[in-house]
């Protein structure tokens, strides 16, 4: 397969195709085709973007019928038939089921603009700089998102520096017994820890780049709860795990707690279409008009396939109970690995259907996610170290191909771990630790 025009053409800056280097040309449901011919099953979907598969029919079809029929596809932020239509499906199947007040403000279509947005506003409110994010959290890598993205990687390329955020220990950060939130609330309440009052603070309910980090329900309402008696704005980033990911709409949900702002994108579409979202309180909104804007702010084909996604699988709590029938099946499944190879160091952790297979072995998950798409299986890595195997697979991905992707996954884990074994017994080997110890 021939990647040259890539190679001659592209910025180095090129990621993902070094992981899958094939060229693929056709993808449905939760099925990837690269040139040859060769299927691929996706538990990668689109980092996150495609939560109801590749070209789902029930999406494309009214999306087809829109265009056909000549309706706005680039509107800026006028009224169009196609936003009329998806405010009124949002408010009427997600906000007041749930009981919820917010305005809804169209940023640039990526998720890092809605990111810039929230913390613009937040700042803009509370006239402080000041913004609390945490260890391992990605929320972007444009300037202001950046600044509260931990990653070194994402930050040493930035060539400035990120000032005006102060990062606090993520739930676990320190193991199970270490309360952070206790931490967090001693710096804010003694004025001489250095911490200048925060406008906000910006988390995600589990970190997916981060290494699939997830953070207790108590753990949330304790930051609330901070958030309230200090006078901080609550962002939560469902970037990534809201639209469904973790089972319900919105990630924050079972913990009962409600952000003062929330920034939506990825899956928000339902069809891989860019469009970006920030839900404010409405007391919130002082924006003068125009003040964050952008050419693409407003995507109306995107309207339209968001629109149809938030009728046809949100109408009800059927695709909930699917979402959790099918977690279920992909921890059992990534329980029996780590039981089966206790030498590779292997745990799981995860919500809804974002889960991860951490490995305490340097280098094994990139391994194991090479041996995987050598299967046909698209999947990736994530953690400070790529040290979490992630899966992000297509909620409405069908049953057999699960569990035809986790049996290829389960033996890529086989391959891999027999194959590091073999090497440390051979002369001149390169020695590998496992169980802690080198061998």
């Amino acid at each position: 397969m021939d990647l040259k025009i890539f190679d001659r053409l592209e910025s180095e800056v090129r990621g993902y195709i070094r992981s899958f280097p094939v060229i693929f040309s056709k993808a449905r449901g939760s099925l990837l085709f690269d040139e040859e011919g060769k299927q691929y099953i996706d538990l990668f979907a689109g980092a996150g973007t495609l939560n109801y598969g590749h070209n789902n029919p029930v999406l494309k079809q009214p999306l087809l019928d829109y265009m056909q029929e000549d309706g706005v596809v680039h509107g800026l932020d006028m009224a169009t038939s196609a936003k009329k239509a998806f405010l009124e499906t949002f408010e009427r199947l997600i906000l007041k089921p749930r009981g919820m007040r917010y305005t809804l403000q169209f940023t640039g279509p990526t998720g890092t603009n809605a990111v810039e947005a929230a913390l613009k506003i937040a700042r803009r409110v509370k006239q402080r700089p000041n913004v609390v994010s945490f260890t391992h959290g990605f929320h972007g890598v444009s300037g202001g998102s950046l600044s509260a993205t931990a990653n070194t990687k994402y930050r040493d390329a930035a060539g400035v520096s990120l000032g005006n955020t102060t990062f606090i220990p993520y739930d676990g950060y320190f193991g199970p017994d270490v309360d952070t939130m206790a931490y967090f609330e001693r710096m804010l309440e003694d004025r001489s820890s250095g911490m200048d009052a925060p406008a906000a603070v910006i988390v995600e309910t589990v970190q997916g780049e981060g290494g699939v980090n997830v953070a207790t329900l108590r753990w949330l309402q304790e930051l609330q709860r901070l958030c309230r008696r200090y006078d901080m704005l609550l962002i939560v980033d469902d970037i990534q795990v809201g639209c469904g990911r973790t089972g319900t709409f919105f990630s924050f949900e079972s913990a009962g707690i409600q952000p003062d702002i929330v920034t939506l994108s990825k899956s928000l579409s339902g069809f891989g279409l860019p469009m970006a979202m920030v839900l404010l309180k409405p007391e919130l909104d002082i924006w003068k008009p125009g003040e964050h804007n952008g050419t693409f702010r407003g995507n109306n084909l995107a309207f339209v396939t968001a629109r149809t996604a938030l009728e046809h699988y949100w109408s009800d709590d059927a695709f909930t109970g699917e979402i959790q029938a099918k977690e279920t099946l992909v921890r059992d499944w990534l329980e029996n690995m780590v039981h089966s190879h206790p030498e590779a160091e292997l745990s799981v952790r995860g919500r809804g259907l974002i889960q991860g297979l951490v490995s305490g072995v340097p280098g094994l998950a990139n391994k194991i996610a090479a041996q995987a798409f050598q299967g046909g299986v698209v999947i990736e890595t994530s953690g400070a170290n790529d040290e979490v195997l992630k899966l992000l697979p297509a909620l409405t991905i069908e049953e057999a191909q699960l569990r035809q992707a986790l049996e290829v996954l389960d033996q890529a884990v086989g391959q891999v771990v027999a194959a590091e074994q073999l090497a440390r017994k051979q002369p001149h080997a390169r020695v590998l630790k496992f169980g802690g110890k080198a061998r």
